[in-house]
């Protein structure tokens, strides 16, 4: 025999009352009645820690590796140069745009001190004709036209020319390292199938989980998380929810949410898997009945309502737990007496004295 009690998280707690009946058999049961108030408590979901920040490095021009100043387990800051490119044909290219480009440059500054010198001697009349004014702004502006179109190219063979250095994007680590001196690549280069570089930033973490479609609704935004992980056991982690998805994944119905964890100390590390103990607000339009008064058969999940002294079987579908009480969601009202110690031996229509 046991008391029937009835916890809730950010509610007083309330005992209900027990009441003790025989049946004709010289069976025991005990009754709760149940109420609708919201069970806030915790789930614990798996989950898989990735990188805040992850890319595979290429370079963005075809190019032998002239040199690679990093390997796997490098750190590497914002900027870092990863390798250096060489490519003849780009930095013929370039000085081709320079010449053009500096040559424009010459003409334009030519035209327009011819327009200058002619638009004041036409001041005096006579001197100049209008025709011969107007040829002269001519030949100027065309001048201008092509210093700023070599000029264009000349630019963008510069910035062709940065694409020999490769930099990180990131402060990050580099994981992968595919690629050695000599190598011919380009945009769309793989080794084996995967990248030349990979960076991936570790002092920040991403800790991915899939939430129930049920429970998507209860999730406490900004809220601490604490974790466990697989690998590290004994040891405890915590984390910031920041993200969630907002529409459910259609095949297994549930939501992608995002905890930021700081790992500064690097103890953790990216693909490891754990144990999330996930905060619930829980629902307002829940019942609670103590967990004992929930009867699972290979069929379904029902709990057993007393109605003018006989059972009933009422189908429910379960929600969050707290200590020995449970949320439920099915035909069952607030006060009604359900049997605590429930089992699948009582049948429906049995006399209750």
């Amino acid at each position: 025999m046991f008391a029937v009690m009835v916890g809730m998280a950010a509610c007083n707690s309330a005992a209900m009352p027990e009441k003790k009946v025989a049946d004709t058999n010289g069976r025991q049961y005990t009754f709760a009645k149940v109420v609708q108030r919201p069970l806030a408590g915790s789930i614990r979901l798996p989950g898989v820690l990735a990188a805040f920040q992850k890319v595979s490095i290429y370079p963005r021009i075809n190019g032998f590796v002239k040199s690679i100043l990093v390997d796997r387990g490098t750190k590497v800051k914002k900027g870092q140069v990863l390798l250096v490119l060489e490519a003849p044909e780009v930095a013929q290219q370039y000085y081709a745009a320079q010449s053009k480009y500096i040559q424009a440059a010459a003409m334009f500054a030519s035209s327009k001190d011819n327009y200058e010198r002619t638009l004041a001697t036409s001041e005096t009349p006579g001197t100049i004709s209008a025709h011969d004014l107007e040829l002269s702004k001519a030949r100027m502006l065309a001048d201008s036209a092509l210093m700023n179109s070599e000029q264009a190219n000349f630019r963008a063979q510069e910035v062709n020319r940065s694409y020999l250095t490769v930099t990180a994007p990131f402060d990050g680590v580099i994981t992968e390292r595919n690629i050695h001196p000599g190598a011919l690549v380009g945009p769309d280069t793989k080794v084996d199938d995967k990248p030349m570089l990979m960076l991936e930033q570790e002092d920040q973490l991403r800790l991915v989980l899939q939430i129930p479609e049920m429970y998507s609704a209860q999730l406490m935004k900004q809220s601490v998380v604490n974790f466990e992980v697989n690998a590290i056991p004994g040891q405890q982690f915590q984390g910031n929810i920041s993200r969630q998805a907002g529409t459910l994944n259609e095949k297994y119905r549930s939501e992608a949410v995002e905890i930021d964890v700081q790992n500064a100390a690097h103890v953790l590390k990216s693909g490891m898997y754990t144990e999330v103990s996930l905060p619930l607000n829980g629902s307002a339009r829940a019942l609670v009945v103590p967990s004992t008064a929930i009867v699972m058969s290979t069929e379904k999940k029902y709990v057993i309502v007393i109605k003018d002294h006989h059972t009933k079987w009422i189908d429910i579908e379960e929600g969050n737990h707290h200590n020995d009480s449970t949320e439920v969601f099915g035909s069952l009202e607030a006060n009604d007496q359900v049997i605590a110690n429930a089992t699948d031996e009582i049948k429906e229509g049995a006399n209750i004295p």
